[in-house]
């Protein structure tokens, strides 16, 4: 089977988008700490997802804030070089912001681990909040007598790996470009059928070695 980006080319995959590699890492302790709320991390992984440019209205409405309260929020990501005012499109009464980057990683070396944790909290509490609305929209659907979307179903996955670093490197590398071979090469045109999907994955070193007998 011949493959493309490593997608099977059988396979009806929306293209990769065409943008510049640019990874915004976050290392200091203090910029780290401004991370550890929801509201941040969901316009991180909004911005940084769709790489397209959103205001403050837009943004407060997905995250239940004011427009004044998520302005307040954007330049605090802004300070940190996180997120960049945009181009104003049409409408140029109000700031948009987008994603300084393509991709987004934390590093705290171990000097922060504290609000390390406190954004993997929240990380996990979005996920269960989506994993929440998610099975609540299910059941009001199969109430209604809907039929049922079994591709749009959950999904979740975990695994214990023995790894080397070397191994490490290479299997974030092939996961990050089989993510963004499915990526939209235009995200304003949403196939039709296309569901939005949130994903989420993971490397942490299991220290709990199981003692031998």
């Amino acid at each position: 089977m011949n493959e493309d980006n490593g997608v099977p080319t059988g396979l009806a995959s929306p293209k990769r988008r065409k943008r510049p590699e640019k990874t915004v890492e976050i290392t200091d302790p203090k910029a780290i700490r401004a991370l550890a709320h929801a509201a941040r991390l969901e316009v991180i992984s909004e911005l940084y997802s769709t790489q397209l440019s959103r205001t403050a209205t837009e943004l407060a409405a997905q995250t239940g804030l004011t427009p004044s309260a998520m302005s307040y929020h954007l330049r605090a990501l802004q300070k940190w070089g996180i997120v960049t005012a945009a181009d104003n499109e049409g409408d140029a009464r109000e700031r948009r912001w987008k994603a300084a980057g393509s991709d987004f990683t934390i590093k705290s070396g171990g000097n922060a681990p504290s609000p390390e944790i406190a954004v993997v909290e929240l990380e996990l509490d979005a996920f269960r909040r989506r994993a929440t609305a998610f099975t609540r929209a299910r059941g009001e659907r199969r109430q209604r007598g809907e039929a049922a979307n079994e591709a749009a179903a959950m999904v979740l996955s975990s695994d214990l790996l023995y790894l080397t670093p070397d191994q490490r490197t290479d299997l974030k590398a092939k996961f990050q470009n089989l993510i963004r071979s499915y990526e939209l090469e235009d995200p304003t045109r949403i196939p039709e059928g296309a569901v939005r999907i949130a994903t989420m994955w993971s490397m942490i070193p299991d220290d709990r070695t199981p003692s031998s007998s």
